[in-house]
């Protein structure tokens, strides 16, 4: 969730779901609860959050109370567009969802509970930072009904977690991964690989470090430059050196190594896991096409082929809700060939593919070339998929300029 905000149509009064949607109710839908509170912005960071002093106007302690006043919105105006759906999936992220007390989260949780029910099993995730995590946090996060915990490591090393302006003790990840394990619920870790001055040796530390603490999941995701960061303020002025995109590669295929001889088996580029039963069903929802609503200040959301987004500071998040007015801010519905290009760039990056079938003639006219180049598995191509190879996925977007060019 970046901080720029697309330009697209703005909201009527009657909010986001334009006259006339029907759901397709053997469509899975999930919620986002977006939790912008951060304790300290990272110099990477452009998502969506805020510091303590840059708040003006909001309270976190209202949080939880003016979201659930987004929470019922959404009811209303989905039970207009068919069956109320349960969710599949709820996903507390940020920003640090763990800043807010435990008992917030719970409430939050409880009120989509209520909203649209749970299926049986459901997958619900909280974010969280090894600095907030106790036995008593995880245990009252489980109590409540969440599944998972997502834990920021980031890094094992000191001097990669200063690059990245990371404040927590590496210490703490372990105390986290205990915690949430005595309360019985499943971890992930998310890493970051490519920050100025990590060498190969300080990622395999990281990857090592991760890998002994036996997650049942873990994410890898290269470092990128955003615009308007920290971090592109200080390559610019020449501070620190841009990512290499070589060394980044090679990091990648590191983790691929490590993480496939650990027993754990990429599902998506940037993610792997122990068995298909851990893998962040939530973002594979993202990933294959299914709806959710996204709850909080910039959160975006899909339903029945509609994007839409919400205002992004928090204090105008809260004055929209106090007079039950919709925080969605700008709409679109893509048209044919967005969904289509949608598709191929998103189904690409699973492990079970695209179907070729779902290609254009000029891209199933592509598909030889990147079988002959390495880039797409020539035997499930064979099979009427499109599945990339390790190579294919260092060059994922190569691939889907070939696929829809």
């Amino acid at each position: 969730m970046g901080s720029a905000l697309p330009l697209a149509d703005p909201v009527p009064a009657g909010g986001p779901i334009p006259p006339g949607t029907t759901v397709d109710a053997s469509t899975a839908f999930g919620a986002y609860l977006h939790v912008p509170f951060c304790r300290v912005r990272c110099g990477y960071c452009d998502f969506n959050t805020y510091t303590a002093t840059e708040l003006r106007g909001a309270r976190q302690d209202d949080y939880a109370d003016t979201l659930l006043r987004e929470v019922e919105q959404a009811r209303r105006l989905l039970s207009t567009a068919g069956e109320l759906r349960p969710a599949s999936t709820v996903f507390f992220g940020g920003g640090t969802p763990t800043l807010l007390p435990a008992g917030d989260l719970g409430r939050m949780l409880a009120g989509v509970v209520d909203a649209f029910g749970l299926v049986d099993g459901a997958e619900v995730t909280v974010e969280a930072n090894p600095d907030t995590v106790t036995d008593a946090v995880a245990t009252e996060l489980a109590e409540s009904g969440v599944t998972r915990l997502s834990i920021g490591m980031q890094s094992a090393v000191p001097h990669v977690l200063r690059a990245l302006d990371r404040t927590h003790d590496p210490a703490n990840v372990a105390t986290a991964v205990a915690a949430a394990r005595h309360a019985g619920l499943d971890v992930s870790l998310d890493l970051i690989y490519g920050a100025p001055g990590e060498t190969l040796e300080d990622w395999r530390i990281s990857l090592e470090t991760a890998l002994a603490l036996a997650p049942d999941h873990i994410s890898a995701y290269a470092l990128i430059v955003e615009d308007g960061t920290k971090l592109a303020r200080q390559i610019r002025r020449g501070e620190v050196p841009m990512p290499d995109d070589d060394v980044q590669a090679d990091m990648y295929e590191l983790a691929d190594d490590l993480l496939g001889a650990g027993g754990y088996d990429w599902y998506e580029v940037s993610n792997w896991s122990r068995g298909t039963e851990h893998r962040s069903r939530h973002n594979l929802a993202y990933w294959t096409g299914a709806d959710w609503w996204g709850f909080g200040p910039g959160a975006h959301s899909h339903v029945a082929g509609t994007r839409f987004w919400n205002v992004k500071h928090p204090a105008a998040y809260a004055q929209r809700l106090a007079s039950d007015a919709t925080p969605a801010i700008g709409r679109e519905t893509p048209d044919a060939a967005a969904r289509d290009l949608e598709r191929v760039l998103l189904r690409t990056r699973i492990r079970e593919g695209l179907p070729v079938s779902a290609l254009q003639d000029e891209g199933r006219h592509a598909v030889a070339a990147l079988i002959a180049d390495g880039l797409v598995d020539g035997p499930a191509a064979v099979r009427g998929r499109i599945v990339l190879t390790r190579r294919g996925r260092l060059l994922a977007d190569a691939v889907v300029r070939a696929l829809t060019e």
